[in-house]
């Protein structure tokens, strides 16, 4: 990985897993390039942060990675404006990281306070802008997500919401889904909340979810309730039920 140019707040856009659930789609293209409303996933949040000026982007990839990079290629020409870099998990260690254990690979690139999201969620109509990103570095807190309303896949949610604007660990049932979008602060991935190397170079596989619960339960975890479209394009029938509806005349 390069090091970081003199511009603004970093992206990582998560795009290293297999994709299992979408097979046999994933078989030969990764998730992440599968085509939703004509353009490939991971392209429309990619899109939606250079439009609110947020020039960096990091990319990790495992799983046909090299489809990735090759197309993010051809995207940057498109996209002069871009840094674009990328963490090739697999071609560095012959895995995925998982997403903790991806962030805290590329931590050295991202710098102090940088969005993460996934690159195989549909949310057309996100905008990420400066005021968020400013509001959330002045709290302190290590993290700050967006949850959307449950979907019929996810029924019971992922985590509670308090009234002045807290995620909170919670099992009873008026929680809400994680997005996969979230601002969160390098502190979260470095010691003590995190025992991990930092940069990761002993390639250690982690999931981002305890490190969360753990920075909620210390009232470190703002978050906001987002209305606007959504999907988890988690298998097969929900990216066919999107082009579907993209297909459909205006009523």
């Amino acid at each position: 990985m390069s090091s970081p140019p003199n511009s603004n707040t970093a992206a990582m856009v998560l795009a290293a897993g297999r994709g299992n659930r979408m097979r046999p789609l994933t078989d030969h293209t990764p998730k992440p390039l599968l085509q939703v409303r004509g353009k490939p996933l991971m392209l429309w949040p990619m899109d939606a942060l250079q439009a609110g000026g947020f020039r960096r982007v990091m990319v990790n990839t495992a799983w046909l990675g090299e489809q990735i990079a090759e197309r993010l290629g051809a995207w940057s020409v498109e996209h002069p404006q871009a840094a674009l870099a990328f963490s090739h998990e697999g071609q560095e260690f012959g895995y995925a990281l998982e997403t903790a254990g991806g962030i805290a690979r590329a931590l050295p690139w991202l710098g102090e306070v940088f969005w993460v999201l996934a690159g195989d969620v549909y949310v057309p109509d996100f905008v990420f802008t400066q005021a968020s990103v400013d509001r959330f570095a002045a709290s302190g807190l290590l993290a700050h997500i967006w949850l959307v309303p449950n979907p019929s896949h996810n029924p019971y949610g992922d985590f509670g919401l308090s009234s002045d604007g807290f995620a909170l660990n919670t099992a009873d049932d008026d929680r809400f889904t994680y997005s996969t979008i979230g601002l969160y602060r390098r502190a979260l991935f470095e010691a003590p909340w995190c025992d991990i190397l930092p940069g990761n170079p002993q390639g250690t596989a982690a999931p981002l979810a305890p490190l969360l619960r753990a920075a909620m339960d210390a009232g470190q975890v703002s978050a906001e309730l987002y209305t606007g479209r959504w999907t988890d394009v988690g298998t097969p029938e929900r990216l066919e039920e999107l082009n579907r509806s993209a297909a459909l005349p205006a009523a």
